[in-house]
């Protein structure tokens, strides 16, 4: 692929400071990913991890100093509605009542249009319907097509706000804190099916604080402390006993199981 072909970064970052109300929560971040590419992004509660999704996905935004500079595909400045097609989020809370009395296939759906719920005036096509079984189906989740979300475990409704995520086909899927809530039967089959999804070409960016949530096809992340980029490169690396216990300021050991790593 030559220069002309070659995708523009999914996310250029420089001299990015974040202020949440008077404090500032993310200080001079320095980052570039690629488009397609899966990182995770690790780091202890209170870091700035969220923080920082909220900037990629406009929800907060950079203070105004000399040198900012933020590109997201290749364009400083997007409509947010605009930038949603190009993206699939997940936030680290479910959601609530507002979606309770819907199916799971008509949550996937709302993906398309970023509502709660399908209101009458939306069209609805059948090209829209066949991409939401198709992303129900990639979550392995199509008997959730017809239970009501209020009825659903946290695991499954998890499994469908990820196929409304991707019901769209996102260039680019964010996760926060996939794994939160769930009990380790839910987090086991979860981590598989998001397995299944990077290794069908969708770029996976992931913000946790648990390393058994990174997967083994995230060949590079991001560690993060107190708002600023603690260390990015190879896992190989950085997710090692003694980088990791100066992240969360406690020892850790690490075991490796089926590409998996699990700390204690």
């Amino acid at each position: 692929m030559n220069d002309q072909d070659k995708k523009p970064a999914f996310l250029e970052l420089r001299n990015v400071h974040v202020a949440r109300g008077d404090k500032t929560v993310l200080h001079d971040v320095q980052l570039t990913i690629e488009s397609g590419e899966s990182v995770a992004i690790l780091g202890p509660n209170g870091c700035g991890k969220s923080t920082l999704i909220k900037t990629i996905t406009c929800e907060t935004y950079p203070l105004e100093l000399d040198g900012k500079f933020v590109r997201i595909f290749g364009k400083e400045r997007w409509e947010v509605s605009l930038l949603r097609k190009h993206l699939g989020l997940v936030s680290a809370d479910l959601p609530g009542r507002s979606i309770a009395g819907i199916s799971g296939f008509e949550a996937v759906v709302t993906g398309f249009f970023g509502s709660a719920k399908l209101w009458e005036y939306l069209d609805v096509t059948e090209a829209m319907k066949s991409a939401a079984t198709d992303a129900l189906a990639l979550l392995q989740s199509e008997h959730l097509a017809e239970k009501l979300v209020g009825e659903m475990s946290a695991g499954e409704l998890r499994r469908v706000m990820i196929a409304r995520a991707l019901v769209h086909k996102p260039e680019m899927l964010l996760l926060d804190e996939p794994t939160n809530a769930l009990d380790l039967a839910a987090q086991r089959e979860l981590r598989e099916i998001l397995q299944g999804v990077a290794q069908k070409g969708t770029g996976i960016v992931m913000v946790t604080h648990h390393l058994a949530d990174i997967l083994p096809e995230m060949k590079r992340v991001i560690l993060m402390k107190h708002g600023r980029i603690f260390a990015d490169g190879l896992r190989e690396e950085l997710l090692k006993p003694q980088v990791l216990s100066e992240l969360f300021g406690v020892p850790v050991e690490i075991a490796e199981r089926d590409g998996f790593l699990h700390s204690w």
